[in-house]
């Protein structure tokens, strides 16, 4: 069995934050006159610039420790099923090898990651 040096509920927790940075659209039309009371708020779901929801996660990642974030990328691969609970060890050695991208870009760049931490997490019996 895998030992995390993350805690399996900050995981959850960021995997709820995931998913409201994996829910926002492109903008649709930024001058489109309307106000949130006419149009029942749609805009909230639209990525606008100087929204900060992306932001926030991309900073709470900088802010782990090397190894939690070396554990974020292993969950999601796991999750992903690129490998089995024995094979632990071997995600993190391939996640601590260096990368172009970083953690957070990297992480933000599969929209489906939520699903797989929480995945990984219950093969791991951590849910």
């Amino acid at each position: 069995m895998a030992l995390l040096r993350i805690d399996p509920s900050y995981v959850i927790e960021l995997a709820y934050k995931v998913r409201a940075v994996m829910a926002k659209e492109g903008v649709v039309d930024r001058n489109d006159g309307s106000n949130p009371t006419d149009d029942g708020s749609h805009d909230i779901l639209q990525d606008l610039p100087g929204d900060l929801t992306r932001e926030e996660f991309r900073e709470e990642i900088q802010g782990l420790d090397p190894d939690e974030q070396l554990e974020l990328v292993a969950l999601l691969w796991l999750g992903r099923g690129d490998a089995e609970i024995d094979e632990w060890d071997d995600l993190l050695a391939q996640a601590a090898a260096p990368k172009a991208k970083s953690t957070e870009d990297y992480l933000l760049g599969h929209p489906l990651l939520a699903e797989w931490w929480t995945e990984a997490l219950e093969k791991l019996g951590e849910r």
